[in-house]
């Protein structure tokens, strides 16, 4: 598989995330200490149980913090991919990252 069909399957899926209303986009994620009971919150005021979630690269405390909860999966910007965002139910994103998909798949 090409570069361009690679780009097409992503954006495909991403666009179906949106039209489903399943692309949550919030401000930050970011936690002073690692603690999965903080992203478990963060997960239960976003009503979400099944999601993949896009963050930033300096963003090292939230992605352990969400290493230990069952059906859910961190994934930095360059590593996301078609299957992924199609298994997991809900999309996640930060501001910043949605920055930085726009600027490489756009």
């Amino acid at each position: 598989m090409n570069r361009k069909e690679k780009r097409a399957a992503l954006k495909s899926a991403l666009s179906s995330k949106v039209a489903e209303n399943k692309l949550i986009v919030v401000d930050e994620i970011k936690f002073d200490e690692i603690k999965t009971k903080n992203f478990a919150n963060i997960l239960k005021n976003l009503n979400v149980s099944k999601a993949l979630v896009v963050l930033g690269e300096d963003n090292k405390n939230a992605e352990i913090s969400a290493r230990n909860i069952a059906g859910v999966k961190t994934a930095r910007t360059n590593t996301i991919n078609v299957y992924d965002i199609l298994k997991y139910n809900t999309l996640i994103l930060t501001k910043e990252t949605v920055a930085n998909i726009e600027e490489v798949y756009a």
